[in-house]
């Protein structure tokens, strides 16, 4: 462990809790220092600099003593484009390392955190990797392609027990906290019913493009990894990858996380009893999703029941907005999505329990990254607000719902056992497939 390294984990004791404000002001940077010595740097390298990635990075740079010392991208483009924003945001590209391999990345000594902002078929063995080199990790959701690979991450960060922080930023945001903070006063009454919905105009069907040459300036062998070889097409790469079983579980994966994390947070809920799904490409039947664009997933508990719901191409959702979680409660219904919360009363209920609109007032992914620095400074992840556990019990969770469409079968799981009641099932979807010589590592 290099000396700068030592000194961080050493200064434990002197970075707890009150390192870092709860509130950020991102122009202000109103961090306390708390006598930490000015050497004091947390230097952070990013695997897969394009979407979230970058996101996470210009996050990262708004914490104090934060600096990007390192960027890997499979393309080259990627690289370059990023390098010259550097310039213009700070002057500091040239001390900036860049590698098309993330294993070069992770030698390199003086990097204490890393990004790992690639498609969702890269997170788990990236992540295992970088603990294993030493590194804490900041990884993207969702945390695993399949319920085994977050299985896997969970015990690889208790073997290393590194600083791990799932990248579900809305646990940060305070408006989140104050609507679940309602939901558990019990004024909403009983609740039966809690509505998820995702529906994103914004996000539309893609047309059957012809597979072509790799483009200049991409390791496309590398971008695969251990999904299965294909030859290039444009439509798998970058932000489509999303919408293909190799690489990602779709919007149930993409805004599911999120969204659905609430919804059992809210309920405190752990694992339904049964799961069901149904759906398809009913938008666009011709388009080159594999993933559905419409689909409608019911978790059954004891008591109550959550529901997902979601289209691609269509905005207009439940009480008039895109996205939401609803808490349908015996006395009125709480919605929250990321602009804000409000509770609607029911009619015999009115002057009760009215909520006005409370409005969204912070940035949650500014907010994440002050907490996930305060982490590795403490090198501490029980401060973490959305530490692998959580985020690999909630990736599970929608991993079950595509399961479900994908077998077409009501599933039931196992708590004891903890796997679905039908061996067929388990074997099939449990773990996808490592291809192309790669080999998840067995803990």
């Amino acid at each position: 462990m290099n000396d700068r390294r030592s000194f961080l984990k050493n200064s434990a004791s002197l970075v707890g809790s009150s390192l870092l404000l709860s509130a950020f002001d991102s122009s202000a940077f109103t961090i306390l220092n708390s006598g930490i010595a000015p050497s004091d740097q947390v230097n952070i390298g990013v695997i897969g600099a394009n979407g979230m990635g970058w996101n996470n990075v210009l996050a990262a740079l708004k914490v104090p003593r934060v600096n990007l010392v390192a960027i890997c991208d499979v393309d080259k483009n990627v690289i370059d484009k990023r390098l010259k924003e550097l310039d213009l945001l700070n002057g500091k590209a040239s001390k900036v390392k860049t590698f098309g391999h993330y294993k070069e990345l992770l030698d390199q000594q003086n990097i204490d955190a890393v990004i790992i902002g690639t498609p969702d078929h890269w997170h788990a063995l990236m992540m295992i990797d970088a603990m294993a080199s030493g590194k804490h990790v900041y990884v993207e959701k969702p945390v695993g392609n399949s319920i085994g690979e977050c299985r896997a991450m969970v015990s690889a960060q208790q073997k290393y027990n590194k600083v791990v922080q799932c990248g579900q930023w809305q646990r940060s945001q305070q408006h989140f906290k104050d609507a679940i903070d309602f939901v558990h006063s019990g004024k909403l009454g009983n609740i039966r019913t809690v509505k998820v919905w995702c529906y994103l105009d914004w996000k539309q069907p893609i047309p059957v493009m012809p597979d072509t040459p790799v483009p200049a300036g991409v390791d496309y062998r590398q971008w695969l990894g251990p999904a299965k070889t294909h030859a290039f097409n444009i439509n798998r790469f970058h932000f489509n990858f999303r919408w293909f079983w190799d690489y990602a579980g779709g919007l149930m994966t993409d805004w599911g996380v999120h969204l659905l994390d609430y919804a059992f947070l809210g309920m405190k809920a752990k694992t339904p009893n049964s799961i069901v799904s149904v759906g398809g490409k009913y938008a666009a039947p011709d388009s080159a999703y594999e993933t559905p664009d419409t689909l409608m997933a019911l978790y059954e508990f004891d008591n109550f029941n959550i529901i997902w719901d979601h289209a691609v191409g269509i905005g207009n959702g439940n009480y008039g907005r895109d996205h939401g979680i609803a808490f349908i409660g015996n006395n009125g219904t709480l919605v929250l999505s990321r602009s804000g919360w409000e509770v609607i009363e029911e009619k015999k209920n009115v002057g009760k329990v009215l909520v006005p609109f409370a409005k969204s007032v912070d940035n949650g992914l500014e907010k994440h990254w002050i907490n996930f620095i305060e982490g590795v400074k403490s090198n501490r992840t029980t401060q973490l607000h959305c530490p692998i556990q959580e985020g690999a019990h909630v990736a599970t969770l929608a991993q079950m719902g595509n399961i479900a469409y994908r077998s077409k079968q009501k599933l039931f799981w196992d708590l004891q056992k903890n796997q679905f009641t039908d061996p067929a099932i388990n074997k099939k979807y449990l773990m996808n497939e490592y291809h192309n010589g790669y080999k998840l590592p067995s803990f």
